[in-house]
């Protein structure tokens, strides 16, 4: 915990994050080292998949990792553009874009565009650790010009 008199670095603790973020999305584009993906969940994060129950815990979010990585086809990107810091520093929270590839079940590559959030907490090490991670996928264009005449 910050001394509450200590000023907090925003632009130091943004770079810091969006750097860590560059680093695990590369990590993860990559596929192979499921430790070092999942490293950079805090112990007790969630994330919230669309449409799945939430994956409580560093273990379980190892085993959905793992899985994900199994699906014929699957890779996984994304990229931070904004993030936000609390003002003692403890907390930040970042949104962004992402996208998902798998193959459909004639083999087909299907990719899915999304919106992503995720809450950051630095740790007494003064790491930045993900504690929350939630995404959904971008309305169609169908879906947006049905809701353009809404």
């Amino acid at each position: 915990m910050k001394n509450l008199n200590e000023k907090v670095d925003i632009e130091a603790e943004q770079a810091a994050i969006l750097k860590i973020d560059k680093e695990w999305a590369s990590a993860a584009s990559e596929g192979r080292d499921i430790e070092r993906i999942v490293s950079f969940w805090a112990d007790d994060a969630t994330v919230f998949p669309p449409g799945f129950p939430a994956v409580v815990g560093k273990d379980a979010i190892r085993q959905y990792v793992s899985e994900s990585l199994k699906i014929p086809g699957f890779s996984v990107g994304w990229e931070s553009t904004e993030v936000t810091i609390s003002p003692n520093g403890d907390f930040a929270y970042a949104v962004g874009k992402n996208h998902f590839s798998f193959n459909d079940s004639d083999g087909n590559p299907i990719t899915s565009y999304g919106k992503v959030v995720t809450v950051w907490r630095k740790e007494a090490d003064g790491s930045w650790k993900c504690v929350i991670d939630i995404w959904n996928e971008e309305p169609s264009p169908e879906s947006q010009a049905t809701s353009s005449n809404l």
